[in-house]
């Protein structure tokens, strides 16, 4: 089922997306180094990281299995063309809100991906639940200090009335414009002040920034927007002149949103034919993945086709890793077969696996992380006190191509492989 080629490593080239994360590449950097440092102690090998002079990239040196490795990984950096976007402030955030929420609800999108796996809905309706939570708190609290000036107002009026001897409902008139007056020039300042309060808490809450992060991947339908197209090609290009060194394997992850990025270069790397049979081999290790978030939507033709063109692909290894515990992502979901483009028996990739928490973590570290959500979404790239298969240093680190470490693995029993998408087209 593995494709052939090398399956020592002694040189690698590894290429990290990461997904929706504001953080900068020298916070994963950091972390390899941590994290690593901890898996080397646990299962008994020797890693150690040296910082490159650009701040995306590291090279690791292990010693594994008895065997010495260079790694040299690079995190290919996207999260700041959402700066653009960021830049709509409020009101563009809200309106982005309503539109997204109305391309999902109108195209049965969001009902399929419900049915499909409720986990990963939930979580994309995280910023949508805190930002309409917000923004009940801000009007709720305007109304009411707004009301009670206006109170104060007409208790202003009625005494100032009496005191100059006027008819009581004398006058009335220009104190209901005052009232008003009053309310409208204390409401609409003290919602705007509370909502720009909120939004610079977002380091905190990430509302904003996954909000229009998911609005941003839906902005055209499924369409990847011009700058992800231009940027996809960029990182191509870095990929494709990895492939030409004299190195043993190219190893490309892809986390969470990163991982639908990764399918797509790796797809247009197979489709012009930029792999040669001497070169090194080409992996793609997709992590805690929420490709049907785009593959379902109406216009993701492009995704759609990647993800048919790969599944057959005899030239690479694609290994799809996630975790039922993982509620952020479509935990063993074959992102092939749900969108509905499978080629039937042909279908080769990719290989489903449980990254197996529950066994991998002990059950006071698992306990630690349960309403953790988001930090259990990035596990994968963690250090693990009981580990199995899955070694994330091993398999960026360690003396084995990815094809070769899970050569004669099933797919994982539990797979989801229904078609679940109502859009399958792949034609544009």
């Amino acid at each position: 089922m593995l494709p052939r080629r090398k399956s020592q490593v002694s040189r690698r080239r590894v290429f990290y997306i990461p997904g929706y994360d504001p953080n900068p590449p020298r916070r994963y950097r950091e972390l390899y180094r941590s994290e690593g440092r901890k898996q080397a102690e646990v299962s008994g090998y020797e890693i150690d990281q040296k910082c490159e002079a650009r701040e995306t990239g590291w090279r690791v040196r292990a010693k594994i299995d008895g065997v010495s490795t260079v790694s040299k990984v690079d995190v290919l950096v996207w999260h700041d063309l959402l700066r653009g976007s960021m830049s709509a402030g409020i009101t563009g955030t809200y309106l982005a809100l309503l539109r997204t929420c109305w391309l999902y609800l109108t195209t049965g999108t969001f009902r399929r991906l419900g049915w499909l796996a409720k986990g990963p809905v939930i979580a994309a309706l995280y910023p949508v639940v805190i930002l309409l939570a917000q923004l009940s708190v801000a009007l709720l609290g305007a109304s009411l200090l707004a009301s009670g000036a206006v109170w104060a107002t007409y208790e202003v009026g009625a005494a100032l009335g009496s005191y100059l001897g006027q008819q009581q409902g004398a006058s009335g008139w220009l104190w209901t414009l005052v009232g008003a007056g009053v309310f409208w020039a204390l409401f609409l300042p003290l919602t705007l002040g509370v909502l720009r309060w909120f939004k610079s808490k977002d380091d905190k809450t990430y509302a904003y920034y996954l909000m229009q992060g998911y609005a941003y991947s839906a902005s055209k339908r499924g369409v990847y927007p011009d700058e992800i197209e231009a940027r996809l090609h960029e990182f191509r290009h870095r990929i494709e002149a990895a492939l030409r060194e004299d190195i043993d394997e190219v190893l490309i992850v892809g986390h969470s949103s990163g991982a639908q990025m990764a399918v797509s270069i790796v797809a247009d790397i197979v489709r012009l034919k930029c792999l040669s049979e001497t070169g090194p081999a080409l992996s793609l290790l997709t992590l805690g993945q929420v490709i049907p978030m785009t593959s379902f939507l109406p216009e993701a033709k492009r995704i759609r086709r990647d993800l048919r063109l790969l599944a057959t692909a005899q030239e690479i290894t694609w290994v799809d890793v996630s975790d039922p515990s993982d509620r952020c992502c479509f935990a063993l979901t074959d992102p092939v077969s749900v969108s509905g483009v499978s080629p039937g028996n042909s279908q080769q990739w990719p290989l489903i696996l449980s990254a197996a928490f529950s066994e991998a973590l002990s059950p006071e570290w698992l306990a630690s992380l349960k309403w953790r959500f988001f930090r259990l979404h990035f596990q994968y790239i963690f250090a693990f006190d009981r580990p199995g298969d899955f070694d994330y240093f091993k398999i960026t680190a360690g003396p084995e191509t990815l094809g070769a470490r899970f050569r004669g693995r099933r797919t994982s029993p539990s797979r989801i492989d229904v078609v679940a998408s109502c859009f399958t087209s792949t034609l544009t």
